[in-house]
């Protein structure tokens, strides 16, 4: 799962994506309120862990933003204000969760862990299974009906991402985004070469699971038409 941390406390930003990451998270970090709302809205994220006070704009803004452009994204707001009035703010604006500081990574743990329960929210999927195949994103392990293979760390990053968003057209920004980071110096041509990869895969899997081309815009992970 990837999460994206907008802190601007760099000293607790990198404890956090420290400790989350020996959780097995994949986590992205910024420090201003614009550069995490642009990535936000890629719609990249599982979950977003958000202070309050950044530079620019500020926490509750930017969730404000996130939510009227459709966001659906759980986020948990991290603040040193902690009155009743700051937490009806914050979740009346749409916090799904609110943290104040200073507080225990356990108890940030614990409140992603509720957060994954809630149904339709995230959580930390054992197997993926879309049509004929079945992933098992930790061990990159596929299942088709040809039979098992195995994934590079990016090929199943990339194919977890399609199996969770079936039908729908994701684009280019958003997979390189997902895939390689925020921070990442990878060439767009990086991608298709991925592409490439996992429909060779899919082939020699015989899954009737295809990834279609959209022109200007990115691919969809489709079901071929057996009637054509």
């Amino acid at each position: 799962m990837r999460i994206l941390l907008i802190e601007d406390d760099r000293r607790l930003l990198e404890s956090l994506k420290f400790q989350l990451e020996k959780e097995d998270f994949t986590v992205d970090a910024c420090t201003t309120g614009d550069d995490g709302l642009y990535f936000v809205l890629q719609g990249a994220y599982d979950l977003v862990i958000l202070d309050r006070m950044l530079p620019g704009m500020d926490g509750i803004s930017l969730l404000r933003r996130l939510r009227r452009e459709g966001g659906a994204v759980p986020v948990i707001l991290l603040t040193a204000l902690g009155e009743l009035e700051h937490k009806i703010e914050g979740l009346d604006a749409g916090a799904d969760d609110y943290i104040v500081k200073p507080f225990a990574f356990e108890e940030l743990m614990a409140r992603i862990r509720s957060i994954g329960r809630r149904p339709q929210s995230w959580e930390q999927h054992e197997t993926y299974t879309v049509g004929d195949l079945r992933l098992e994103p930790r061990e990159k392990r596929l299942e088709g009906p040809g039979g098992v293979c195995s994934l590079s760390k990016r090929e199943a990053d990339l194919l977890e991402f399609f199996l969770k968003n079936p039908g729908q057209t994701l684009p280019r920004e958003t997979l390189l985004l997902r895939v390689w980071g925020p921070d990442a110096e990878v060439e767009d041509g990086n991608l298709d070469n991925y592409i490439h990869f996992l429909r060779r895969r899919l082939r020699t899997l015989g899954s009737t699971l295809k990834l279609v081309t959209v022109r200007g815009t990115g691919y969809r992970l489709e079901e071929e038409d057996e009637n054509v």
